[in-house]
Parts: C-alpha cells; sequence; structure tokens
C-alpha cells in the first residue's frame, strides 16, 4: 500500500475502518481499502499494483470487482489522487468522473485529490 500512499501514518489512519481487499493471480498482484464515508458514499483510500504487475490489468480488475461488490450498498464511491496524467486517465478509463479541484490541496491538507464512479473530484 506504500506504493500508492507513501505517509505511512495516513495508511495507518484509514486502514483499520476500511475493508481491504487483495488480488491474487499466483500471488499477490493489487491491493485496496475501502472505507465507509457516510450510508450512501465510500472512499477508495488506496490501490496498488505492484511496479512489475502494473498495466496488465489488475488496477481495473479490482476496481471493477469493488464496483461490483458495493454497488447495493452506496451510491456513490470517491477516490482520491494526484494530478498526474496517466493517473487520472486510469480512473477515468475505470468509470469515473471529474466533479471538482481544490488547488494545492495537497499542501493546505496533505490529503488526495478526489474522485468518485459518478463524478470524480480533482482537490489540487
Amino acid at each position: 500500500m506504500l506504493l500508492a500512499d507513501e505517509q505511512e501514518n495516513m495508511i495507518d489512519k484509514y486502514l483499520p475502518n476500511g475493508d481491504l481487499f487483495a488480488l491474487y493471480d499466483d500471488d499477490l498482484k493489487s491491493v485496496c481499502v475501502v472505507v465507509p464515508l457516510n450510508s450512501e458514499t465510500c472512499e477508495l483510500k488506496n490501490i496498488s499494483t505492484y511496479e512489475k504487475y502494473q498495466g496488465k490489468g489488475y488496477g481495473r480488475a479490482l476496481i471493477n470487482f469493488i464496483f461490483d461488490f458495493y454497488k447495493n450498498d452506496y451510491k456513490t464511491m470517491l477516490v482520491g489522487t494526484g494530478e498526474t496524467p496517466t493517473i487520472l486517465s486510469f480512473y477515468e478509463s475505470c468509470g469515473f468522473e471529474e466533479s471538482y479541484r481544490v488547488y494545492n490541496f495537497f499542501y493546505r491538507q496533505l490529503r488526495p485529490l478526489r474522485f468518485s464512479r459518478a463524478t470524480y473530484n480533482l482537490l489540487i
């Protein structure tokens, strides 16, 4: 999980409140953590794929799995990230849509950008 969130203390804050998912294909390929925010919204707090397996569809498969897993429980799934074009493109290709951006968000709050399945929120 440190591949996606370099601050271990931040992982320690959300991990106890979330559901941890792991994708194995012979060995571990990807992991993610989803945390409920309220009765209608959850947040994908972390998704990581080992570098040697990136670009092979494991992250996308894991996102598709969690969308299906939570489809009857939540209306919206948020996700946060930085404004790296490759990462933004990945989330858009998974079905997330931009809803808003907060400029300098990392500098002010040290929190990631937010996305949701219906609309994604870029907090920069």
